[in-house]
C-alpha cells in the first residue's frame, strides 16, 4: 500500500486519543475509529505512520497492529481471548521441568521458580510443577484465580496479555511482563531457557537466529505498549 498522506498528528477524541492523517480521523481494518486511552500511545502510533516511506509496511507499526487487535478483536470476543489466554496456566511453560542435564536443571530452578513464587504470592495461586512433558493437572482454584485475573484486564492490556503469553508460552511470564515485575529481555529470556541451552551445547543456524530476534522485537514491542497506555 503506497502512502498517500502528508501530516500525521495525535489528537483528543472521544474517551481518549486518536491519530489523523491529513486532518482525518484514522480508521482501524475493522472501520473503526483509532482511539486509545493514552496520549503517549496516540503520539507514538503516530510517530509509527509518520516514519512510512512511499510503501507502508505493517510489520514497521507493531503499536498500531496491537491497537488495531484490541478494538477490532479483543472487544468483539472479549471471552473468547480471556478463554485463550487463561488457558495457558493449565500448561504454563514454567512448570514443566527437565530431569536432567544438572545444569539445566539448575539454571530452569534459578529463572523459573522465582517467577512461580511471585505469581504464588500475587495472585493467591500456586501452579504445580512437574518434570517431563506430560500434562500435570492445576489445582481448580489456582486456575479460577488466574482466569479472573485475566478477565480483570481491559481492552488493551489484555491484547498485550495474549500476545505476551502466546509469544512467550507462558501466562506467569505474560503477568509478569504485565506488571511490571521483570522486563522483555528477561521475559524473552525466560521463555527461551530451554532453546537457548541447546543453541549453547550445539550452536544456532541462521533461521533460528532470525526467528529468535523476530521473537524478542515482539516481546519488546508489547512491552512497551504497556508503558505507553499508563
Amino acid at each position: 500500500m503506497k502512502r498517500v498522506y502528508k501530516e500525521v498528528t495525535s489528537r483528543p477524541a472521544a474517551a481518549g486519543w486518536g491519530v489523523a492523517l491529513d486532518g482525518r480521523p484514522m480508521r482501524t481494518p475493522g472501520r473503526n475509529e483509532l482511539v486509545v486511552p493514552s496520549e503517549k500511545l496516540a503520539e507514538a502510533i503516530a510517530a509509527e505512520w509518520d516514519a512510512q516511506q512511499d510503501e507502508i509496511r505493517p510489520a514497521s507499526m507493531p503499536l498500531t497492529r496491537l491497537v488495531a487487535t484490541a478494538i477490532d478483536r479483543t472487544a468483539a470476543q472479549r471471552d473468547l481471548v480471556i478463554d485463550e489466554i487463561a488457558g495457558y496456566a493449565g500448561t504454563d511453560l514454567v512448570c514443566y521441568r527437565a530431569d536432567r542435564p544438572p545444569t539445566l536443571v539448575a539454571r530452569q530452578q534459578e529463572v523459573w521458580q522465582p517467577l512461580l513464587d511471585w505469581a504464588t504470592l500475587r495472585y493467591d495461586a500456586a501452579l504445580a510443577v512437574t518434570c517431563g512433558v506430560i500434562p500435570t493437572p492445576q489445582p481448580p482454584p489456582t486456575l479460577k484465580a488466574f482466569a479472573a485475573a485475566v478477565a480483570a484486564q481491559d481492552d488493551f492490556r489484555l491484547t498485550a496479555l495474549h500476545a505476551l503469553t502466546t509469544a512467550c508460552g507462558s501466562l506467569v511470564i505474560g503477568l509478569a511482563v504485565m506488571e511490571r515485575w521483570i522486563d522483555a529481555a528477561e521475559a524473552f529470556a525466560a521463555s527461551q531457557l530451554d532453546e537457548t541451552f541447546q543453541i549453547e551445547e550445539w550452536g544456532e543456524d541462521a533461521e533460528a537466529t532470525a526467528r529468535r530476534e523476530a521473537l524478542a522485537a515482539d516481546i519488546a514491542a508489547v512491552a512497551r505498549f504497556l508503558r505507553l497506555l499508563s
